[in-house]
């Protein structure tokens, strides 16, 4: 800005200049945009993917897991026990009262519908197992 002495000489012809200095807008909207654009990418949700086959070497376990399976007819079964699925949660408690963080895996048909995948590891959860992995076919 520019600042005349008004009293002498009649004073500044032009008056006073006012610019808005957009240097540090401009710089803070490119960091923003940096920002977002790699975030973004992260923020996927929707990622289409194909789980049943895995080509990793399958992880030791310390302890012996608990192996939930769920056939093609939508059976459950605990190791190689038949279940009734209304009284899965009841069966499972004790069993997670026991070892809470025994670790559960559940073998589910790949034609089994994943809301039935989903109904069994909702009982796991009520049952108190606050962890269970899916068990996929290794890769040729």
């Amino acid at each position: 800005m520019a600042f005349g002495n008004m009293e002498e000489g009649g004073g500044d012809e032009e008056g006073m200049l006012s610019e808005i200095n957009v240097t540090p807008f401009v710089d803070v909207m490119l960091v923003l945009l940096i920002v977002f654009m790699v975030a973004a990418p992260m923020m996927m949700a929707g990622v289409p993917v194909d789980l049943p086959r895995a080509a990793s070497a399958p992880v030791p376990q310390v302890t012996e897991p608990l192996v939930l399976t769920l056939d093609r007819q939508g059976r459950v079964f605990i190791e190689e026990t038949e279940t009734d699925p209304a009284t899965l949660v009841t069966t499972l408690a004790p069993m997670a009262a026991a070892a809470p963080d025994r670790p559960v895996f559940l073998r589910a048909d790949r034609a089994q519908a994943y809301g039935e995948v989903m109904r069994v590891l909702a009982a796991l959860a009520a049952a108190g197992f606050g962890r269970a992995s899916l068990i996929g076919e290794a890769a040729p």
